[in-house]
C-alpha cells in the first residue's frame, strides 16, 4: 500500500429528515419532546475492555428535569449510570467488529419508555497513536465551508521532512434507511469521492447483496459522481441489513483506492399487526377453582423488530361472555399472555363455558399508536364431583318368585347434577344391610344410571318370605374436598317372595346299596322316597321309573319301595364296574305339576355262578413228541375269589385220552398239554379237559380242545401237506379239488371266447335282404372304392361353386328360377352311423325323411348336384341327360345297361311292357 494515498470522502445526505440533529444549530429550539438526543449512538472501542471502563454517554430529556429516570440495556455486559454514562460490567473481549445494543430510558412517574440504538465499533490497532477515539470527530477546517454532515474517513498529515504519512482509516458509520419509504425513487443515500478525481478520471462501483447479487439492483451508484441511491422501498421483514463494498478505479480498471465497507440498516416501521398463532384457543379450568388458577396461554407474534416498541406485544381481555357470576372472572398477563382466574364462583352446573375475546397490541400496548388483533379463547369449566347422588325417594319395593335367579326385582332412581356419563355422575350402589346370605346385588344401568336390584342367589319362600334391604349410592369418583354425603344417598328396599310349586327332590341322590347278585324276583331292595319342599301345600307324590336299562326293578308308585323284577346278574352287559344304575321320577300333583329325578346305584357282590372256560379252543402239535407243546388257560366271568387258581385235568373216560395225552401244571392259571406216546397219527383230535375254579363251592367245566396233529419239519413247524392231511383231506380229495378248479377255469375261458366270436359275428352279419334287391343299400358303408384309371388327371375347379352370390342375392323378390337351389338355412340331417346295425336302419331312414320334408332347399327343382369325384373312366353314362317330362313317353330301357346298381330302377321304369 502506498503511504501517500489520497482521501476517500463519504458524504451523508440529510434525506431522512434527521440532519437538524447534526447541524449543531442550537439557535432554534423546537418544542420539548421527551426522548434521547440521538436515535443511534456510535462509539469506537478497543478489542479488550476493562471492567468499569467508560464507553459512551447518552443524553436523555424527559422535559421534567430527568428526575427518577432509570436506564437499562438489553445486554448483561453493559450498564448505564443515572447520568447516561455507559460502562462495562466486567472485563470482556469484543466478540466482533461491531456490537449493537438497545438502551431504554424508563420514567416511573409517567410509565413512559424510550429507546435508542448504541453501536460499538472495534477500532484497529493503527488508531492507537496517542489519540483516543471519541464518539464524534471534529471536521477539518478546510471542509468547514462544506455541508455540516460531511465526514472524512481518512485524514492526511505532512511530517517535518515533507513526507506524508497516513493515519488510521475511519470505519464508516452504518447508513440507516427507513422501510416503506414513499420515494420518489431513486433516493440518494451517500456520495463516495476520492481526491484523486482532480488528477485522473475515477469510476465508482458497488458490489454485494442488493447490488450485483440477488436481490439485484436494490442499490445503484453513479460511476462518475459517486452518488449511491436506493431504487425502491425497503422491507425490514424481508431483509434487515445490507453489506456493500464501494470501489474506485481509473479508466483502465486499475484500483485507485482500497474498497470501503458500507453497512446499510433498514429502520423498522410499525407496519405489521400482531398475529395470533391460532384464532381460537381452547382451555379448561375446574369448577370451584381459586383465584389465580392458570387456565391457558395465548400467543401472538409481530413481524416487526422485537427490540423496538414496534414488535413489543401486550395482551388484554376485551370481553367475557357470559358475565356471570362476575364480568371479570379472568385476567391475562399483558406480556406473557397467560390467562388466570381472578374471581371465585366458577360453577359448571350454572355456566359450562366462557368465551373470552383477547386483544394483542404492539407498541407496548399503546392503543393510540399500536396495531391490534384479536383472538377467541374458549374456556370450558370442567366438572368436579361437588354434587353427591341422591335417591328420588326414600323407599322402594319389589317382588320375586322363589327359586329364580338373574331377575330384576326393583329399579332404584337417583339424581346427580354433575356431568352425565362421567365418573362424577356414574352411580355405584351397595347393600348395607338386610341380605346376609348375598341373595341380591345392585347393578348400574349405564344409560339411565338407575340401580337394578337383581337376584343372584335363589330365595326360598319356605325360608324367607320377605327381605328389608338398606342401600347406599355413591359415585365412581370420590367427592370433592369439603363436600359431604347427603342423607338422601341412603334408601330402603322391600322385596316380597312369592311361593311357587317346587319339584320333589330325593334327599340322597345318588343312592347306593349293596347286595349279592342272583337274588330272586320280588326281593325288596330299598325304599327310594322323595321330599316335597312345599310345606305349606298339601300335595301327594307319586313315583315311576325313568330309566331301567335291564328292566330288573319295580317301584311302588305310592311309597317308592324298590323290588326286583328279574334276577340281577353281575356279569350282564348292563353292569359297569359292578354297579347297576336306574333313574326314578317323583312327581307331585301341584298346579302346574313338578317333578324331580333320583338315581339309584346297586353294587352287585359277585357269587360263584359261572364255570371256567378252557382257552384256546383249537391248537396244533407235531405227531412226534418234542418241545412243541400246547399252553392252555381258562377264562371265568366271575371275579376274585371265584376265579383262579384253576385245576386242569384229563377225564378218565374215555381211557384213550389219558393214554395219548398228559397235562403239566405251570401255575394257578396256566398248564401245558402234550403227547404222552411217541407217535400219534396225523389228524384232528377232540381232547376233553376238566377245568375247576377256586370258588366256594367250586365250579368245574369239561371243555373240548381240537388238536391238529401233523408232521413237522426240522424246526418243529407243521408242513403244508401235513397241515392239510391233519385237516382230514386225503390225497384223492386234494386231486379232486384241483381238477374241479381246472374245469372251472376252462369254462370261463370258453365263455369269453364265445362272447368275442358273437360280437364279431354281430358286426359282420349281412343284411337279410339280398343287396341287389335292397333299396336301402345307399346307407351301407362300403370300403373306399378307387377311382377310374384316370383319377389322377382331373380338374376340381369344374366342381367348385361360384365365388360370388351377388347375382342371386340381388335378384328381384318374387322372381326365382325353378332350376336353381333356393337360398336359405339348411336343416341338420342325421349323421350316418360309422358301423350300421340292421336294427338302426329304419330309424335312420325316418329321421332323414323328416329332415328332407322340412328342408326348404331340397328338390323338386332342377339343379346341378355335386357329388364326390370318383375319377374318370366310369362305364356309366352321365345322369345329367335325364330330363323331366310330363308326357310319360320316356324310354328307360337304357337303364338296363347301367350295371347292377341301377337294375331295380330299370325294373321300376321299364316294366311297362310286362303289364
Amino acid at each position: 500500500m502506498r503511504t501517500g494515498s489520497r482521501v476517500l470522502l463519504v458524504l451523508l445526505l440529510p434525506v431522512w429528515g434527521s440532519a437538524a440533529a447534526h447541524n449543531g444549530d442550537l439557535t432554534v429550539r423546537p418544542t420539548c419532546k421527551p426522548g434521547f438526543s440521538e436515535e443511534d449512538y456510535t462509539a469506537f472501542v478497543s478489542q479488550n475492555i476493562m471492567e468499569g471502563q467508560k464507553l459512551l454517554k447518552v443524553k436523555f430529556n424527559n422535559c421534567a428535569g430527568n428526575k427518577g429516570v432509570q436506564y437499562e440495556t438489553n445486554s448483561l455486559d453493559f450498564k448505564v449510570r443515572a447520568d447516561g454514562t455507559m460502562y462495562a460490567a466486567h472485563h470482556m473481549q469484543m466478540p466482533s467488529k461491531q456490537l449493537i445494543l438497545m438502551v431504554t430510558a424508563w420514567d416511573p412517574q409517567t410509565l413512559g419508555r424510550w429507546e435508542a440504538i448504541v453501536r460499538f465499533l472495534v477500532a484497529e490497532k493503527s488508531q492507537h497513536n496517542g489519540h483516543k477515539p471519541k464518539g464524534r470527530k471534529t471536521m477539518p477546517r478546510e471542509l468547514a465551508q462544506q455541508q455540516s454532515d460531511t465526514l472524512l474517513p481518512w485524514r492526511q498529515h505532512q511530517s517535518a521532512n515533507g513526507l506524508r504519512r497516513q493515519k488510521r482509516d475511519w470505519v464508516i458509520p452504518p447508513i440507516n434507511v427507513p422501510e416503506n419509504s414513499r420515494g420518489p425513487f431513486p433516493q440518494q443515500l451517500v456520495r463516495i469521492r476520492s481526491d484523486k478525481d482532480k488528477e485522473i478520471h475515477i469510476r465508482y462501483s458497488i458490489t454485494g447483496v442488493g447490488a450485483d447479487q440477488p436481490p439485484m439492483e436494490v442499490f445503484s451508484i453513479d460511476p462518475v459522481s459517486g452518488r449511491m441511491y436506493v431504487t425502491r422501498p425497503m422491507d425490514r421483514e424481508e431483509r434487515a441489513s445490507y453489506h456493500l463494498r464501494a470501489h474506485a478505479v481509473d479508466m483502465n480498471g486499475n484500483k485507485v483506492e482500497n474498497p470501503i465497507d458500507l453497512y446499510i440498516y433498514v429502520i423498522d416501521m410499525n407496519d405489521n399487526r400482531p398475529e395470533f398463532i391460532n384464532q381460537v384457543y381452547n382451555g379448561s379450568v375446574d369448577e370451584g377453582s381459586k383465584p389465580g388458577t392458570y387456565v391457558m396461554t395465548v400467543t401472538a407474534n409481530d413481524a416487526d423488530d422485537s427490540t423496538t416498541a414496534n414488535g413489543m406485544v401486550r395482551y388484554r381481555i376485551v370481553t367475557q361472555t357470559p358475565q356471570s357470576p362476575s364480568q371479570n372472572m379472568f385476567t391475562i398477563n399483558s406480556e406473557t399472555g397467560d390467562i388466570v382466574t381472578v374471581a371465585a364462583g366458577l360453577d359448571r352446573e350454572k355456566v359450562q363455558q366462557y368465551i373470552v375475546i383477547v386483544q394483542a397490541t404492539d407498541m407496548e400496548g399503546n392503543l393510540n399508536y399500536g396495531l391490534s388483533n384479536t383472538a377467541t379463547a374458549i374456556i370450558t369449566v370442567t366438572d368436579v364431583n361437588d354434587n353427591p347422588p341422591e335417591f328420588t325417594t326414600s323407599t322402594y319395593s319389589g317382588e320375586v318368585p322363589e327359586n329364580r335367579v338373574e331377575v330384576v326385582v326393583a329399579n332404584l332412581t337417583v339424581m346427580d347434577r354433575d356431568q352425565p356419563h362421567s365418573p362424577n355422575w356414574n352411580a355405584v350402589y351397595r347393600i348395607i344391610s338386610g341380605d346376609p346370605s348375598g341373595h341380591f346385588t345392585i347393578r348400574t344401568d349405564p344409560v339411565t344410571n338407575e340401580g337394578m336390584v337383581t337376584v343372584v342367589k335363589a330365595v326360598d319362600y319356605e325360608m324367607n318370605r320377605a327381605f328389608m334391604l338398606t342401600v347406599m349410592v355413591s359415585n365412581q369418583a370420590p367427592l370433592a374436598s369439603g363436600i359431604q354425603m347427603s342423607f338422601q344417598s341412603t334408601a330402603g328396599v322391600t322385596i316380597s317372595v312369592t311361593d311357587v310349586n317346587e319339584a320333589p327332590y330325593f334327599p340322597t341322590n345318588h343312592k347306593l346299596i349293596r347286595l349279592e347278585e342272583g337274588v330272586p324276583t320280588g326281593t325288596v331292595l330299598t325304599t327310594f322316597s322323595a321330599v316335597d319342599p312345599d310345606r305349606f301345600m298339601q300335595q301327594a307324590v307319586r313315583y315311576s321309573k325313568l330309566s331301567d336299562p335291564a328292566n330288573w326293578l319295580n317301584i311302588n308308585a305310592t311309597n317308592g319301595q324298590i323290588t326286583t323284577a328279574a334276577v340281577l346278574d353281575r356279569e350282564s352287559d348292563y353292569i359297569k364296574n359292578n354297579v347297576y344304575e336306574a333313574t326314578f321320577l317323583a312327581a307331585d300333583n301341584g298346579i302346574p305339576p313338578a317333578s324331580g329325578t333320583g338315581t339309584l346305584q346297586i353294587y352287585l357282590i359277585d357269587i360263584n355262578d359261572n364255570a371256567p372256560e378252557l382257552l384256546p379252543k383249537e391248537a396244533q402239535i407235531c405227531e412226534k413228541p418234542n418241545l412243541n407243546v400246547i399252553n392252555i388257560t381258562a377264562a371265568d366271568a366271575d371275579i376274585d375269589p371265584n376265579v383262579g387258581p384253576f385245576v386242569f385235568e384229563l377225564p378218565s373216560v374215555p381211557s384213550a385220552v389219558r393214554k395219548n395225552w398228559t397235562i403239566t401244571r405251570l401255575n394257578g392259571d396256566y398248564a401245558q398239554l402234550s403227547l404222552r406216546i411217541m407217535y400219534l397219527e396225523a389228524g384232528v383230535y377232540d381232547v376233553p379237559i376238566i377245568v375247576t375254579d377256586s370258588g366256594n363251592p367250586p365250579l368245574y367245566n369239561t371243555s373240548i380242545i381240537k388238536v391238529k396233529v401233523c408232521p413237522c419239519d426240522e424246526n418243529g413247524d407243521c408242513t403244508t401237506i401235513g397241515a392239510v392231511a391233519a385237516a382230514g383231506l386225503g390225497t384223492g380229495a386234494i386231486i379232486a379239488i384241483l381238477i374241479c378248479i381246472i374245469i372251472l377255469l376252462t369254462m370261463v375261458l370258453l365263455f369269453v371266447v364265445w362272447m368275442k366270436r358273437r360280437e364279431k359275428e354281430r358286426h359282420t352279419k349281412q343284411l337279410l335282404i339280398d343287396p341287389e334287391d335292397d333299396v336301402r343299400d345307399n346307407i351301407l358303408k362300403y370300403d373306399e372304392e378307387g377311382g377310374g384309371e384316370e383319377d389322377q388327371d382331373y380338374d376340381l375347379s369344374q366342381l367348385q361353386q361360384p365365388e360370388t352370390m351377388d347375382h342371386v342375392l340381388n335378384k328381384t323378390p318374387g322372381v326365382r328360377r325353378v332350376d336353381e337351389r333356393p337360398i336359405g338355412a339348411e336343416p341338420q340331417y342325421p349323421i350316418r352311423p360309422v358301423i350300421p346295425h340292421p336294427g338302426d336302419i329304419g330309424d335312420f331312414i325316418n329321421e332323414g325323411l323328416r329332415a328332407a320334408d322340412n328342408d326348404p332347399t331340397a328338390p323338386p327343382y332342377d339343379s346341378l348336384l355335386v357329388f364326390d369325384y370318383e375319377g374318370s373312366g366310369s362305364t356309366a353314362g352321365s345322369v345329367s341327360s335325364l330330363n323331366s317330362s310330363s308326357s310319360g313317353d320316356q324310354d328307360y330301357d337304357y337303364l338296363n345297361d347301367w350295371g347292377p346298381r341301377f337294375k331295380k330302377l330299370a325294373d321300376m321304369y321299364g316294366g311297362g311292357e310286362e303289364d
